[in-house]
């Protein structure tokens, strides 16, 4: 599933890192790049991302998952792999309780 987000579809704002703007972005595992939170251009493929492995493009879901990544989301997780791992699962232990 191929899900594709914009910034307006966002909850949150975040700044556009445009010294990054050109480098490669998250497109799966494995990843060790480091992640940026407070950066546009990391956080939408990263939330592309997650949607698309849950398979949704509900934007309850899109809003829970940024509600994780900027409120819950520990800060010892620094990799892509990382963050990405994170978001998965909890968002699926959160669809698991909604059932």
């Amino acid at each position: 599933m191929n899900i594709t987000i914009k910034p307006s579809d966002l909850w949150y704002r975040y700044p556009r890192n445009k010294a990054t703007r050109d480098l490669p972005r998250f497109s799966g595992k494995p990843d060790a790049a480091p992640f940026d939170r407070n950066n546009l251009y990391e956080v939408v493929p990263m939330l592309e991302a997650v949607m698309a492995a849950l398979q949704t493009r509900e934007q309850g879901i899109l809003r829970e998952l940024e509600e994780l990544l900027n409120s819950v989301l520990p800060v010892c997780l620094v990799t892509r792999e990382e963050v990405y791992d994170f978001l998965l699962e909890s968002m699926r232990e959160v669809l698991r309780q909604d059932v």
